[in-house]
């Protein structure tokens, strides 16, 4: 199993509007073979002291995959590609973290 954290920094005020385009991908992205786990998250205030300042122009996207194959294919779905057509230019950044369970 791979996991994937996938940082998203965003044009101030662009959160919502990639969230909503976001949504309309998670379907056919839980529909691909491999996929075992795909969403969004924002920061939340939790008062604990370790956590870092908020980030309001930011949305992590939490994977699970198979497989590196299964994370490959993902990438070169057409619908990703019609995906990152449309929140382009929402996007500063983004930065991804392909990971191993230890």
């Amino acid at each position: 199993m791979i996991h994937v954290i996938a940082t998203v920094e965003l044009h101030p005020g662009k959160r919502d509007a990639f969230l909503a385009e976001f949504a309309k991908v998670v379907p056919d992205v839980h529909a691909e073979v491999g996929c075992i786990e795909y969403g969004a998250a924002v920061d939340v205030a939790s008062g604990l002291g370790p956590q870092i300042a908020l980030r309001p122009d930011v949305v992590t996207i939490i994977e699970k995959w198979e497989s590196i194959d299964t994370l490959k294919a993902h990438a070169a779905a057409p619908h990703m590609g019609a995906y990152r057509s449309r929140v382009k230019d929402f996007i500063v950044r983004m930065t991804l973290q392909v990971l191993s369970p230890a």
